[in-house]
Formats: structure tokens, sequence, C-alpha cells
């Protein structure tokens, strides 16, 4: 799976985040509380949805199952002009992406494994320590094998 390389444009996000590891792993708690309520968001700019990670800068380097990160449940919008409560405003910068077009379940860890091991070690590319997201737009469906969606990994030039 060869991935589209793409420079960014900057992003604003409205959404919900929450601290979690891959063994204390809350995301399907941390959508569902999400879905119930982003109708009161305003100004999207597609029906997408944006799952992402902030992690902690040497995550990558010395992997753990237990090392917390940040996850967020977020759609994009094209202004932040009324945050509802309990919801957050994030805004990505501009950066360099691998962008990978991948169909298969969203619980199958193995095109991170791919992605981290395989592809990304033998690339013209390093990992940036920039956020990790993914965009779920029309055709995801959460677990299905016939579920399509994009994985944006933040990278450098060697």
């Amino acid at each position: 799976m060869t991935p589209r390389i793409v420079e960014s444009k900057a992003r604003k996000l409205i959404g919900v985040s929450r601290s979690m590891s891959i063994l204390t792993n809350r995301t399907a708690e941390l959508w569902s509380g999400f879905r119930q309520r982003v109708s009161e968001i305003s100004l999207r700019v597609s029906p997408d949805f944006i799952s992402l990670q902030n992690y902690p800068e040497d995550y990558f380097r010395h992997f753990d199952p237990k090392k917390s990160f940040e996850k967020w449940a977020a759609v994009e919008v094209l202004e932040v002009s009324n945050i509802p409560q309990g919801m957050q405003f994030l805004e990505l910068p501009t950066g360099k992406y691998a962008v990978f077009e991948y169909k298969g379940a969203s619980n199958d860890p193995r095109i991170f494994q791919y992605i981290y091991n395989e592809w990304l070690p033998t690339s013209r590319y390093r990992l940036d320590h920039r956020t990790h997201f993914e965009v779920l737009g029309e055709k995801y469906k959460n677990n299905d094998p016939n579920s399509e969606e994009q994985i944006w990994v933040p990278i450098l030039d060697r």
C-alpha cells in the first residue's frame, strides 16, 4: 500500500478528548458521547469525522501499551465562533503527511503495524512529532471489513 504524500492545510477542529492507552482503550465511550452531541457544532466543513491522537514525544521510540496518549473525537469547522459546553477547540498546523487509503476493519491493528514497522523504515521519511489522525467519511463503517478511511501519518524528509 503506497500512501499519497500531502502538504496539509491548517485545520480547525471542535470535539472532545480523553487520555487513554492501548490497554485502557476508551475510544468507544469517547465516540458514543461525542456522536450524541455533534449536532450542536455549527459551521462544519463536511459530514466527515476526525479521530486523532496526540502522542508523547517518545511514544514510538519506547513503545509501551500502558503509556497514555490523548485521543480526540472531532469534526472540522470553518471557524470557531461557538464551542458547545464540554467540548474543546484544537487547531492542527500545516505539515506533511503520508495519507493511506485504508479499506478494512478499524479494529485490525495490521495496517498500523505495516505503516510503522514496514513502510516508514523503508521510506525516505521519518515520523514527525505532530498529531496523527484518521478521516472517517461516508464509507466508514466501524469495525466492518468493508469500511474505508484515510489514515494521516505526520512525516518529515530524512
